[in-house]
């Protein structure tokens, strides 16, 4: 095993049209919204970006985006990254329409999505690869409390509501 190789997944099930995540997803310029870890998210070209993010461990991590694939058809957003993290990110955004309860009911109809998310990475700062093999289940359990923050804010943002984010 390398301990400086992370690979994750995860599910996002929201109740909003995919289209709407789609938008918000691609809106990445608006993240320190909606995510609470993300403290800056800019553009620097047409298909590139820089973020700045900060989850529970004290350290920031600043990457740079640069777009691969934006594709609403597919509902696929995957970008290339770089800097203190390497490798790539991807969304990949499909509707659902949950099953109806037995007997009908208030869930009925109702349309959602189901956001599939995948990171293949490691880290370009040093430090992070010093301590990648003492920390790596801290590493990981830090990106699944960032990924879950991320997935509620989306949620209340998407709904209109309260955010996590930073304003």
């Amino acid at each position: 095993m390398d301990p400086n190789h992370y690979r994750f997944q995860g599910v996002w099930r929201l109740a909003a049209p995919a289209p709407a995540v789609f938008a918000a997803l691609e809106d990445v310029g608006n993240y320190p919204r909606w995510w609470p870890e993300i403290l800056d998210a800019r553009r620097t070209g047409e298909d590139s970006g820089e973020m700045v993010v900060r989850a529970l461990l004290p350290y920031r991590l600043v990457i740079g985006l640069e777009t691969r694939r934006r594709d609403p058809a597919t509902g696929v957003l995957e970008v290339a990254m770089r800097g203190d993290l390497d490798g790539w990110s991807r969304f990949t955004v499909v509707p659902e329409t949950p099953e109806a309860p037995a007997g009908g009911g208030a869930g009925e109809g109702r349309a959602g999505t189901r956001v599939l998310f995948e990171e293949d990475t490691r880290p370009g700062k040093a430090l992070l690869r010093r301590l990648a093999l003492p920390l790596h289940p801290v590493f990981r359990a830090n990106h699944a409390v960032m990924m879950r923050r991320g997935r509620r804010g989306l949620a209340a943002y998407l709904a209109g509501g309260a955010t996590e984010g930073h304003g």
